[in-house]
């Protein structure tokens, strides 16, 4: 898919290798042609198909208005103010929008209101990025062909980015360009451009305007790049991460034992680089240690592990991540200080799964392991691949790590011991579920009838308020 960069026909209009289309956009494009007008592949899709990159969508801009759009395809939808015709081909969908120009943005982030262009050069020049204000496509009459007149095919070869025209005047039209500035730099790999990059330091104040969603979906972006660390370090150099996140900012010159020379903030970008790319485990590593600023005292991050949950849970919130994100990071954040030594029990091990949860234990360590290697260590230091083995070895045998997969239930101990649902049969249950952990023998009808009856029993006398008072006490 890869097409010449060369300097040929790299500003205004010029031939090049047409950009290898999908059928499906191909024929939009005849469509719109065939109607009589202009008709392109813009932006972020040209870009990746000019760097062999597989385009997340296909995005179509022309001179026919909105109306016109949807009469030459019937069954579109148009539900925006933006001009934007949503075309549905077989499972999936395509933007066309009409051409705009520019307008002004009171919010720095919407335009005031829309006007519709009558050129592609007044479509491209309101655009963030020179590599995104590229179009291939042309007027019915004559054969396609590329229109860059910002230089974006000359910035492709030099991997720029660069914003079209005035940089502040891209970034106070729509503060969130910024943010998508440090994305792209860590996703494509590529340097800004000097008086770019400063423009974003002099406007990172603007993205206090952004919403909590915006900034997220650019966030999680970001940690899904080969490098995340490229997009944070730009983020804190410009100070848009003392904006969008003060907390993480704080770790900026905090000393921690670790790296010779480096900060808890150059640990943080360590272990989201050493982080599997799932989002979950990014995004859990770049905010587990976001407790121990709060928690420094001594020359020690006390709690930090607790400290860090909550704040991790409220910045979540603060960006309005779905609740099952923000619980799930916080769990990690909660538990990844674990120390794991060999004299373990297999009940301690059992234990540990229970408390961390199965459907968590993967995540859990491979945080663990990027944690060691953004601390200078290997990353099975702490004995993980043990650990992990033993893990699997108990998950394997399908060992008993809850009440829901104990021998008996509550309507068992109902019906055959007379207990009332309350305190007392919830206690019980729990203590049945760590004497099984303990020793998964016991784990048979019968035999815990009879304990359960023991422990009712013991109760009822009053010689124990708790029945786990004889739990092991043993790690974890």
């Amino acid at each position: 898919m890869a097409t010449d960069l060369g300097a040929e026909g790299a500003r205004g209009q010029g031939a090049a290798p047409a950009p290898q289309i999908p059928t499906p956009v191909a024929e939009l494009l005849a469509t719109l042609r065939g109607g009589g007008h202009s008709a392109y592949v813009v932006g972020g899709c040209l870009r990746d198909a000019l760097l062999g990159r597989e385009p997340a969508d296909w995005d179509l801009t022309t001179d026919a208005p909105p109306d016109r759009i949807q009469s030459l395809f019937p069954r579109s939808l148009y539900e925006n103010r933006f001009g934007t015709v949503v075309v549905r081909r077989g499972h999936a969908q395509y933007e066309i929008t009409a051409f705009r120009r520019d307008v002004s943005y009171s919010d720095h982030r919407h335009p005031d209101s829309v006007e519709f262009g009558s050129s592609i050069d007044e479509d491209l020049a309101r655009r963030d990025f020179t590599i995104n204000a590229m179009a291939w496509g042309g007027r019915p009459d004559v054969p396609p062909l590329f229109v860059d007149p910002h230089g974006g095919r000359a910035d492709l070869s030099l991997r720029l980015l660069r914003a079209v025209g005035d940089p502040n005047r891209r970034f106070r039209e729509d503060a969130l360009r910024m943010v998508r500035a440090v994305r792209l730099a860590a996703t494509l790999d590529f340097e800004v451009e000097g008086e770019t990059l400063a423009s974003i330091a002099r406007n990172a104040e603007l993205t206090r305007h952004l919403s909590g969603e915006r900034i997220a979906a650019e966030l999680l972006k970001l940690l899904a790049a080969p490098r995340p660390s490229v997009g944070l370090r730009l983020m804190a150099e410009t100070g848009l991460l003392a904006v969008i996140a003060p907390d993480l900012a704080r770790q900026i010159g905090i000393p921690q034992n670790k790296v010779v020379g480096e900060d808890l903030w150059d640990h943080t970008c360590r272990t989201v680089d050493a982080a599997p790319n799932r989002g979950l485990v990014r995004l859990a590593a770049l905010l587990h240690d976001i407790g121990k600023p709060d928690a420094l005292a001594d020359g020690h991050f006390h709690g930090h592990d607790t400290v860090g949950a909550a704040m991790a849970r409220d910045y979540l919130s603060n960006l309005h991540a779905p609740r099952a994100l923000q619980e799930r990071v916080a769990h990690l954040v909660r538990n990844h200080m674990f120390s794991y030594q060999s004299n373990w029990s297999d009940a301690a091990v059992r234990r540990f799964i229970r408390k961390v949860g199965p459907g968590s234990i993967d995540d859990l360590l491979a945080l663990r392991a990027a944690d060691n290697e953004g601390s200078g260590l290997s990353a099975e230091a702490g004995l993980l691949p043990e650990l992990e083995r033993r893990v699997r070895d108990e998950l394997a045998a399908h060992a008993v790590l809850g009440r829901n997969q104990l021998a008996v239930d509550g309507n068992d101990l109902r019906s055959e011991l007379g207990i009332r649902p309350g305190r007392m049969l919830g206690r019980i249950l729990d203590e049945l579920t760590e004497r099984v952990i303990a020793e998964p023998a016991l784990n048979d009808r019968a035999i815990l009838l009879e304990l359960a009856r023991a422990l009712a029993d013991s109760q009822a006398g009053g010689e124990s308020d708790d029945p786990s008072s004889g739990r092991m006490n043993e790690a974890p």
